[in-house]
């Protein structure tokens, strides 16, 4: 039976503190790492696990690791991708809330396989209480030598700061993020060069979403081979999904990946709410396409969603009962990714518009002859045509619900009314 390891502590008193922590094996793996581990040795161990980015892209956590300049004379940094702006997504927060130490050891690890003295989290604005309980955890963590000069007498040097951001989703992207950072517009850099080469203040910067980085203790701790035996051939270890929608039990679940769509939904969740079918599946938070039922059994990893023409994003499960209009459900989410875009390129700012205004006028009853034909023109000419993965994220979910549930769309175009509300 799967036990928990990354939620393991957030349901016990007091778990943001470092007693608690320290009273359940916490900074143990910073011990063995930095005393037991050269850095080259961290950073295999990390490839052999499997480990992949939990932020979105699942990057092979090792790999990119692996491309850090090796120079001991180059200064270099560790920036944490806190930024969690996906709809649909809570885990971080979790994390950074109820194990904000977790967090520290990751990153403490990381700097010292890569060779960075001064590590960034860069967290959501929204998120006050994580704000102020990471920024706690870490004034403990210098009280008891985890940070700061000779960390545990290992030679090794490092400082850890927080900067909040403010509220922008396109600062999740790892160059918009450190664009931020530096106190400039958060828009994305042109890459290459990649932040392994030229990041934060133009140094090698190792970028890293929350959740990696929490389950770098536990590698340490229990061997590359522990977290290599979980989940599917290409998608390794543990993951936290988080469920929202039309369930009896929102939440964040810890399961292995390759867990089944359907098992998180009906067991773990408990089902869809007051009895009703399920309808729609958003599997990886919203710029992930939508699932039918008929593909809810399928497992939960990389490879197996991308084959089915989705994406395992941010493990961010939405679930849609049948009481949700398609149409309804495809405007918000244009909306708020045309409100969330840059404007740096014409594709994603102008598209992006057209786009929302096709599916409003549709949702409204007021929609033109072609704007079926047109949202799905736009959704062609935005996705790849866009400076960054923006583009990508802002047509799959118009693209995917009208390929799914066109009839739905056509309704509302030629009888002026919504299906679903007419029943």
């Amino acid at each position: 039976m799967f036990e928990p390891v990354l939620t393991q502590n957030v349901q016990r008193a007091d778990s943001e503190k470092i007693a608690t922590y320290l009273a359940h094996g916490g900074y143990a793996a910073t011990r063995q790492a930095l005393t037991g581990l050269t850095p080259g040795e961290l950073v295999e161990m990390v490839k052999q696990s499997g480990l992949r980015g939990r932020g979105g892209a699942g990057f092979p956590a090792g790999v990119k690791w692996g491309f850090m300049p090796k120079d001991p004379g180059t200064p270099k940094i560790v920036a944490v991708n806190a930024d969690e702006g996906e709809p649909g997504t809570f885990k971080d927060r979790l994390i950074i809330e109820c194990d904000p130490h977790q967090l520290l050891e990751g990153t403490i690890i990381a700097s010292y396989a890569v060779g960075a003295n001064q590590a960034y989290v860069y967290i959501r604005g929204e998120f006050y209480l994580g704000y102020q309980r990471l920024v706690q955890a870490i004034a403990e963590a210098y009280e008891h030598g985890y940070l700061g000069k000779n960390i545990l007498d290992s030679g090794f040097d490092l400082d850890v700061s927080v900067q909040r951001g403010a509220g922008a989703y396109i600062c999740g992207e790892e160059t918009a993020m450190l664009e931020s950072m530096e106190g400039k517009p958060g828009n994305p850099r042109l890459k290459p060069p990649y932040p392994a080469q030229t990041g934060l203040f133009g140094l090698p910067t190792l970028v890293q979403n929350v959740e990696t980085l929490a389950c770098i203790p536990h590698i340490v701790l229990r061997g590359a081979e522990w977290f290599a035996s979980m989940g599917t051939e290409e998608s390794k270890g543990p993951k936290i999904f988080s469920v929202s929608g039309h369930v009896n039990r929102p939440g964040n679940y810890e399961l292995p990946l390759g867990t089944k769509l359907s098992e998180i939904i009906y067991e773990h969740a408990g089902g869809i709410r007051g009895g009703k079918q399920l309808k729609a599946v958003i599997p990886g938070g919203a710029s992930t396409p939508v699932l039918t039922p008929e593909q809810v059994d399928i497992p939960m990893a990389f490879e197996t969603l991308a084959k089915a023409g989705s994406a395992l994003g941010t493990g961010a499960i939405v679930v849609m009962d049948e009481s949700t209009c398609m149409v309804e459900a495809a405007r918000r989410t244009a909306k708020f990714f045309a409100h969330e875009s840059c404007g740096r390129c014409t594709p994603c700012r102008i598209g992006s518009m057209r786009l929302y205004e096709a599916l409003e006028r549709l949702e409204r009853g007021a929609g033109l002859q072609d704007d079926i034909e047109r949202a799905l023109y736009l959704s062609d000419n935005i996705d790849a045509r866009t400076f960054c993965p923006m583009g990508a994220a802002l047509v799959n979910p118009a693209r995917s619900t009208i390929q799914k549930f066109r009839p739905e769309f056509e309704h509302h175009l030629e009888h002026r009314e919504c299906l679903v509300r007419l029943h």
